[in-house]
């Protein structure tokens, strides 16, 4: 159904789900098959991981990295590696990293929150995009007068592209039928997967917030993948076709709320659900044939390297010491200053001073999970 639009007016006359069903044709369903086999080839893949945490851990970091790139929000891997490995160094992080470490905490948040109540609902919605933001807002409210722009370094900067829906109940009516589609199966028995590309524009057309709702949107993507059992845990690395396609993106996005051109939308998203899990299975392959590789080096020259220490060297690329002083059960410093510069001499770690701290570096690691 097309309704009058007009960029410069709030969008009330946003459709109802399910809007896109005639759209769903023989093309659209090719792709949809191309992405559901490359899930669960993921899925099977995952099993190869000692600890599927590992993949969680580096797949969410980059994940939140380039989620907040999406925004113009950026920081160095550098940063972002010593500040999850250091509780000081958190604390102390520039407001990029904080945007970026909050983004993979509201993905935790939310993963929590749906364990518990196993649906995607209102709760989950606020606790993400309070969580992105550092914030106790909530659903912005009738006179908040906001509008999408074109950003800074784009032709016509500035120039109004979107005005989302606004009054009085209209945000919360448009949400309640957005959750209602994503929950009740038998009123909407739309595929999950295309559940998902047809919630995500919704949720980014009705705009619920001031602000954090691109981050928003991309974390709900991943929860309602896992709630739906399509993957175990948060790994797919959407942002990352994303902002290789941001123009497309955007674009088709724009197309949707014009003329509700949702063919071209669903093949978008299929294709990156596709990519991504394809990518995240070689992300898969190499971690674990690096592992072994390492693992077999480090027992062949140290008599007290052992499977727990090599998995703990690949939980995140940034150590300190004390990670592998844990699993020994060894505090003292000198012990453990001993034990880091024989990982050292062997190349299995590199040093990093930072004034007066030292971090350790799994270089392979960081070679992997790298862009």
């Amino acid at each position: 159904m097309i309704v009058p639009y007009d960029r410069l007016a709030p969008y009330n006359q946003l459709p109802p789900l399910p809007e896109p069903e005639q759209a769903i044709d023989h093309e659209v369903l090719i792709k949809w098959g191309h992405a559901s086999r490359a899930l669960a080839e993921l899925n099977k893949n995952m099993l190869r991981l000692p600890n599927p945490s590992m993949l969680v851990n580096t797949i969410s970091l980059q994940e939140a990295k380039r989620s907040t790139e999406i925004e113009n929000i950026f920081t160095t891997e550098d940063e972002l590696y010593k500040a999850i490995s250091d509780t000081v160094k958190e604390k102390e992080a520039n407001l990029a990293t904080k945007e970026v470490l909050r983004y993979r905490e509201a993905l935790w948040a939310g993963y929590s929150t749906l364990q518990e109540s196993n649906q995607v609902g209102e709760r989950t919605i606020l606790e993400i995009f309070q969580k992105i933001k550092d914030t106790q807002e909530g659903i912005r409210s009738p006179q908040s007068q906001v509008v999408i722009k074109r950003g800074q370094s784009e032709f016509r900067a500035g120039e109004v592209v979107y005005t989302p829906p606004r009054g009085k109940g209209i945000l919360e009516e448009k949400l309640a039928n957005l959750i209602a589609y994503l929950n009740d199966s038998d009123t909407y028995p739309t595929d999950p997967l295309l559940k998902m590309a047809v919630s995500h524009y919704q949720f980014e057309a009705i705009h619920p917030f001031t602000d954090g709702n691109g981050r928003t949107g991309r974390v709900l993507n991943l929860l309602y993948l896992v709630q739906q059992g399509l993957i175990p845990q948060p790994v797919l690395y959407l942002s990352k076709y994303i902002i290789e396609n941001k123009d497309d993106y955007y674009y088709l996005m724009g197309a949707v709320s014009q003329r509700s051109a949702w063919k071209p939308w669903l093949i978008y998203m299929m294709t990156a659900v596709e990519q991504t899990a394809k990518y995240t299975n070689g992300l898969i392959d190499d971690i674990v044939d690096q592992m072994a590789a390492t693992l077999d080096y480090g027992k062949t020259e140290l008599k007290w390297y052992s499977k727990e220490i090599n998995e703990a060297l690949f939980t995140q690329p940034y150590l300190k010491p004390k990670v592998i002083g844990a699993i020994l059960g060894r505090t003292s410093r000198t012990t453990l200053t001993k034990y880091m510069g024989e990982l050292t001499r062997l190349g299995i770690l590199t040093p990093k001073p930072d004034k007066k701290e030292v971090y350790y570096v799994n270089s392979d690691l960081v070679r992997i999970i790298g862009d």
